[in-house]
């Protein structure tokens, strides 16, 4: 089987032998994904000029109407998505839903966001700022959309919902998408968006779909374009000097490495219904997606009072982690996406040995060896302070490490060690506590989840996306930002003053959606 592009309104083939999907349960290869000799310049160009043009005729409330359509092709063909998460992703049928569920469920979001902004194409902050000593000349900011392509370059561990997040914002913003999957598990981004171009709900242009290499994407970038990266931090230091330097300065927006963490609070101990959910998240991160998620947690820090009882707990329940083909229903840990992916998250387990010790493995039934499987491994670190691996390499998949402290101050200081994240979650009844959690850790973090006995178990949980919460993280995490319900449209949009009289600035008023973003 041979992958496609659609571009520029139809579905094209590469000349070139392309580069391999597998099974990720046997390794064996299932398609083949190659964009040698297709015109991507040209295929920007359409974008630009005839889904720009249509989205821009529309209303937000059109385009609200244009994701929900989206998200009912999806959702008609759900059931099919299953198997292909599983055979190319790994995914149980858990791992799947957070995938393929949670795209549906963004693209419904931003379809109601578009209803709310109404029958108008422009966003008007509110308030406005008198300018002159008379009461004739004021200022105020209107968001209008930037007349070019969004390029969305997407990781390989969530093919639905990392293409459609980024879809959504862009539709409703009223910017075209040209979505670039990672190739190794592109055959479920391929199949979504052959259903959605079936069922005729997009306008000519309004989204196309790279399969293969991004050779030749960014250089074709003018002035209103941008790129959305999610991936690896060197990719992203790669597209940023690529970007730097072009004259044409396009926006770009980074999601990379993060080196999430939970915090047990030091008030917490065990018994407590706060200690039990920590418990639980915590082995969610040596489980879920076999740990390939950004916002994972990759460390734990515990009091060191209680770091005995949690850790003896946790290692139990990572111990009893049933491992194997995802097709089974008792399946909690499935593959990770490939051998390449098992090889590197085993190399830097490795890696991190010079400064932690394993606690506690699954069991790793017998499989192919060419597949991607990782025994979920919890690991402990006894000089937290004083490492460095431990805060700065992320493994990806199922491996996290404890990590003991004093006091509050050292769990804050041991936290921002990983030099910014995506997510932080703290465990803690302490008000006192979680205030200085908000006031310390927050500006080292693009989300924090604090959760007590009475948010207990309705927490969305620490690893997951809400579109209404931004979504991003300073420093390491790569400084970008994006989701957060409306504010999603502002890298999609341009915010300009505008300087007038009284009734000037009133009819402007008249025909744009006053919302703050």
């Amino acid at each position: 089987m041979r992958l496609q592009s659609y571009l520029a309104g139809r579905w094209q083939s590469g000349t070139g032998a392309g580069r391999p999907l597998v099974n990720a349960t046997t390794g064996v290869e299932i398609a083949r994904a190659d964009v040698t000799g297709l015109d991507i310049r040209g295929a920007l160009d359409h974008a630009r000029e005839k889904g720009g043009a249509a989205l821009r005729a529309m209303t937000f409330a059109q385009r609200g109407a244009l994701l929900k359509a989206v998200a009912d092709a999806l959702q008609a063909r759900r059931d099919e998505y299953g198997a292909i998460a599983r055979e190319n992703s790994g995914n149980t049928a858990a791992d799947a839903s957070v995938d393929i569920d949670g795209g549906i469920f963004t693209l419904k979001t931003y379809a109601r966001l578009g209803q709310l902004l109404g029958d108008t194409t422009r966003i008007l902050e509110p308030g406005q700022e008198q300018l002159a000593r008379d009461p004739v000349f004021f200022a105020r900011h209107v968001w209008a959309t930037r007349p070019g392509v969004s390029v969305q370059i997407n990781a390989f561990n969530f093919p639905s919902w990392g293409m459609w997040e980024k879809v959504a914002q862009a539709t409703l913003a009223g910017v075209p998408s040209l979505a670039k999957p990672a190739v190794a598990t592109a055959l479920l981004s391929e199949a979504m968006v052959r259903d959605v171009v079936a069922a005729r709900v997009v306008p000519d242009g309004v989204l196309s779909l790279v399969c293969g290499s991004g050779e030749g994407l960014v250089e074709a970038l003018g002035p209103m374009d941008s790129v959305a990266f999610t991936g690896s931090s060197a990719t992203a230091m790669v597209l940023r000097i690529q970007v730097a330097g072009m004259a044409a300065a396009p926006r770009l927006t980074v999601e990379a490495d993060s080196v999430n963490a939970t915090i047990l609070g030091p008030d917490v101990k065990p018994g407590q219904a706060v200690f039990d959910l920590a418990l639980r998240e915590a082995v969610k991160a040596l489980s879920v997606k076999a740990g390939q998620l950004c916002t994972n947690i990759r460390r734990i820090l515990v009091p060191a009072e209680i770091e005995q009882e949690f850790t003896g707990a946790l290692a139990a329940m990572v111990s009893a982690l049933r491992v194997g083909d995802p097709a089974d229903e008792s399946t909690r840990v499935g593959p990770l996406i490939n051998v390449a992916q098992r090889e590197e998250a085993l190399r830097n387990i490795d890696r991190l040995s010079a400064e932690t010790k394993v606690v506690a493995q699954a069991v790793l039934p017998d499989v192919a060896e060419s597949s991607g499987f990782v025994a979920p491994t919890l690991l402990r670190c006894a000089e937290p302070a004083s490492g460095s691996a431990v805060h700065e390499l992320e493994v990806f998949g199922p491996c996290a490490t404890v990590l003991a402290y004093r006091d509050l101050t050292e769990a804050i200081v041991l936290a921002t060690k990983a030099e910014g994240s995506l997510a932080l979650s703290l465990f803690s009844e302490d008000a006192g506590v979680q205030a200085r959690a908000v006031a310390e850790l927050g500006p080292w973090h693009g989300r924090l989840m604090l959760v007590d006995g009475e948010v207990g178990k309705a927490h969305t949980g620490h690893a997951i996306v809400m579109p209404q919460c931004v979504h991003g993280g300073p420093g390491r995490a790569g400084g970008g930002e994006e989701l957060g319900g409306l504010r999603g449209l502002r890298f999609h949009m341009q915010r300009s003053a505008v300087q007038g009289g009284p009734r000037m600035l009133a009819t402007i008023a008249e025909h744009a959606a006053e919302q703050a973003l």
